[in-house]
């Protein structure tokens, strides 16, 4: 297994919170909506479900992509190892993955409030979103 230097990790976790920090305020947003909206369907209370997780996750995986960022800054005032990266890195991209899960499930279940055809078709995106996502990520 090739080893990832300082710079690369800290590359990789200025990207990251950039993504993160822009989806997640566009769940935020999406947050909003739904609370100032009228609907009280279930499909309406699953897709504020999906928002807030989507948002939350995504602050999680800021926060500690940040720490992994700071951590390989030059100058960090603390001597650090390879070992004291994995945990905040491995909870940031976790958190970061399951974030886009949730906001591709609020991209799939929008559809449904209008009708079924428009349901099925976002349902449709939904699902070839999550496929190139997965292949992209592998």
């Amino acid at each position: 297994m090739v080893e990832m230097s300082f710079e690369y990790w800290n590359k990789l976790a200025d990207q990251v919170v950039v993504i993160s920090s822009l989806l997640g305020g566009f769940s935020i947003a999406v947050v909003a909506n739904l609370l100032v909206s009228n609907t009280n369907t279930r499909i309406a209370r699953n897709l504020l479900k999906g928002a807030v997780l989507a948002a939350s996750l995504f602050l999680v995986s800021v926060f500690a992509e940040t720490k992994v960022l700071m951590m390989t800054t030059g100058g960090f005032p603390f001597e650090i190892t390879k070992g004291d990266l994995i945990v905040a890195s491995v909870l940031g991209a976790v958190a970061f993955f399951l974030g886009i899960i949730s906001l591709i499930t609020i991209i799939s279940l929008a559809g449904w409030t209008k009708s079924k055809k428009m349901g099925r078709f976002t349902s449709a995106v939904g699902i070839m979103t999550l496929v190139l996502v997965l292949y992209m990520i592998t």
